[in-house]
């Protein structure tokens, strides 16, 4: 996932508004084709305990829910486009349609469940995405694999 703060997001499908967000975080989440319900179960957690919001002293020392922001899920399958041979991305790595949706879903309600309010884009479309980056602020996060003994 690519995590944005921002001052405000909102996601547009054929001109309409699907999802909009104020102060809070706009999230970028590719599903790859080995990933599981753990993976977006520990971004789900990852992405509420960051703490990039600052507190009183400017330290980023506050979680989304201390700010009392919401989130902008979008799903982006492009994340997983390799470019290291030729020059058009290959999406092999990406998960199947309705793998990434199911994961992508979970995630959306991993975060819900943490009680942060979250808007989404729509699964699949072809999507505007406006935003105003604060700080600005950008992180890459990804699920930890497991390790088998």
């Amino acid at each position: 996932m690519v995590v944005q703060r921002v001052t405000q997001a909102k996601v547009e499908v054929g001109g309409l508004v699907v999802g909009s967000i104020g102060q809070g975080l706009c999230v970028f989440l590719g599903v790859g084709a080995g990933d599981t319900e753990a993976d977006a179960g520990y971004l789900a957690q990852k992405l509420v305990g960051l703490r990039i919001f600052a507190d009183e002293a400017g330290r980023f020392d506050r979680s989304i829910r201390d700010a009392k922001g919401e989130v902008l899920v979008v799903s982006q399958f492009t994340l997983y486009g390799d470019v290291r041979h030729g020059r058009r991305p290959s999406f092999s790595e990406a998960a199947p349609p309705a793998q990434a949706r199911e994961l992508y879903e979970r995630f959306v309600e991993e975060v819900r469940a943490q009680g942060v309010p979250v808007q989404t884009g729509e699964f699949g479309a072809h999507m505007t995405v406006s935003l105003v980056n604060d700080g600005p602020v950008t992180i890459l996060a990804e699920s930890v694999p497991t390790k088998s003994s």
